[in-house]
Parts: C-alpha cells; sequence; structure tokens
C-alpha cells in the first residue's frame, strides 16, 4: 500500500508506511491522553479524527523523532495542516503545566544549591537571522538556560533566547542570579558566568596554574556540576532538540513542553 504525499514540494510523490516503535513508556502517552482529555471535556468539543490516545501519540512523535507534518500526516491518515493544528495544541497543553521561576525554586533555600548552565538548540534559520547566528558554533541556534537540582533533575527550562545571547546576559534576563540571591541558593555555573556575583560560583581561570587550593576547588567544582550535563542529555534525547524546523517564537514552547514530559509523574 502507498499513500499519496499530496505536498506542493512534492506532488506525485508516494509515501510508503511501515511499522515502528516509538522508544517512550506507554504510561507517558496515556499521561498525555489523559491531559488531551480533561482539555476536550472542559471546551466541550467535537467529535475528533484522532481520539485522545492517537492524539498524544502524534505529538510524542513529532517530538522524539522530528518527522516532517507531512509524514506525520501520512502515517496517522491526516492531512498535513491537520497533524500541525494537532501537535500545536497538544505542545499548548503541555507547556502550560510547566513550572514557573519561582515554583520551580519551591523548598529550596539557604545552603541548597541548583547547577546553572546553557545549552544551545540548532535551527534552520538563514544567515540573515544575524541575531540567531552563534560565533561559537558558527551556526544558527537558541539560547536555553536550565536549572537542575544537584542530582541532574531539570527544575526549569527558561525561555529560548538568540543565540548569540551570553549565557550570563540570558541568565539575568530571566531573574535567574536574583531569584537564586534572594533566597541564598547556591548557584555552580561555568565560566560563561563569571561577574555575575551574588550566589554565583565559578571556576579559576587558568586551572594548571593557579595555587593548590585553587586547583581543589576546580575539581570539587566540576565534579558537583558534573550531573547537570544530564539534564542536556535528556533533553537532546528528543530529536526535535537537535535541529528544530519551527519558527523561533515556537521553540521556548516546545522546550517547555518537553521539560513536562521529563518530569510529569504519571506513575498514579
Amino acid at each position: 500500500m502507498v499513500i499519496p504525499l499530496s505536498t506542493p514540494a512534492t506532488r506525485g510523490a508516494l509515501l510508503v508506511p511501515y511499522r515502528a516503535m516509538l522508544d517512550v513508556p506507554h504510561e507517558l502517552v496515556e499521561h498525555v491522553a489523559w491531559l488531551l482529555y480533561e482539555h476536550r471535556r472542559a471546551r466541550n468539543t467535537r467529535w475528533r479524527r484522532l481520539g485522545c490516545f492517537q492524539q498524544a501519540l502524534l505529538a510524542l512523535v513529532h517530538l522524539r523523532k522530528n518527522e516532517t507534518f507531512a509524514q506525520l500526516g501520512a502515517g496517522f491518515g491526516l492531512s498535513e495542516s491537520t497533524a500541525w493544528r494537532y501537535v500545536d495544541e497538544t505542545l499548548d497543553i503541555l507547556s502550560s503545566w510547566a513550572p514557573g521561576l519561582h515554583e520551580a525554586l519551591t523548598g529550596l533555600g539557604e545552603g541548597d544549591h541548583v547547577i546553572v548552565d546553557g545549552t544551545l538548540i540548532p535551527t534552520d534559520r538563514i544567515k540573515a537571522d544575524e541575531p540567531h547566528y552563534s560565533m561559537k558554533h558558527r551556526k544558527h541556534r537558541m539560547n536555553v538556560q536550565v536549572i537542575t537540582a544537584p542530582d541532574g533533575t531539570p527544575l526549569r527550562f527558561s525561555r529560548a533566547t538568540p543565540g548569540r545571547t551570553h549565557d550570563l546576559t540570558s541568565a539575568r534576563a530571566h531573574a535567574i542570579v536574583q531569584a537564586c540571591l534572594t533566597r541564598q541558593i547556591l548557584i555552580l555555573a561555568d565560566r560563561a558566568h563569571q561577574g555575575a556575583g551574588a550566589t554565583v560560583r565559578t571556576p579559576y581561570y587558568h586551572h594548571s596554574e593557579q595555587p593548590t587550593h585553587h586547583q581543589h576547588f576546580n575539581r570539587d567544582h566540576a565534579r558537583l556540576r558534573a550531573p547537570g550535563e544530564r539534564a542536556f542529555a535528556r533533553l537532546k534525547s528528543w530529536r526535535i532538540m537537535r535541529r528544530a524546523r519551527c519558527s523561533t517564537r515556537r521553540i521556548s514552547r516546545t522546550v517547555q513542553a518537553i521539560h513536562v514530559l521529563l518530569t510529569c509523574d504519571y506513575s498514579g
């Protein structure tokens, strides 16, 4: 069996369906489906082409595998525009559950510490989009600041800013430094956040040339910050975060939706 792919760019092309697996827990799909069900019930939504479970699966395939909407639509028996609307609706619902900054820091106070670092999300912007061009990586990207617990659990993903934004500038713009200072929470950050002051601790420059106690500090600092890399690895395991083809205005919402998927409790 073949399915016509009726998009202007590939008029007359054919898609051949095949069986595939999605590497997410079945309970996670059910949890997203339940959120969709509650949303539909609250809005008294009429009949849909896909049920809640299938719509949840559609959105998770998009995030996990980064397939185009034409491919998604063909796989689920939908038009490209309908697939886009279903995914867009699901991302709106998920992102609405993402915690704010103050909520993310609830329960933390003096004597506690968090790990703050920035990551860059690749995009397909063109050369004219200068604000999104990262000179460090020589590519167009979006900057996201991540706050993690000492064990690497993501607490907060910030709104995405243009790729050329410095990490310290982004952290200040999102009020991360001020919020942690107010609560006297220690921040462990890399050298990109040097100069933030307050409760921010960064490693010393020129590690090998520093006094012994500075070298010990750097080693301990690196050891404590290492779990924070787990949050980046988990975020980038969703392939849409390896190359976002959507509008840069939508990347923030996508990151927030993935944060909810990473941290939601669907055991009950």
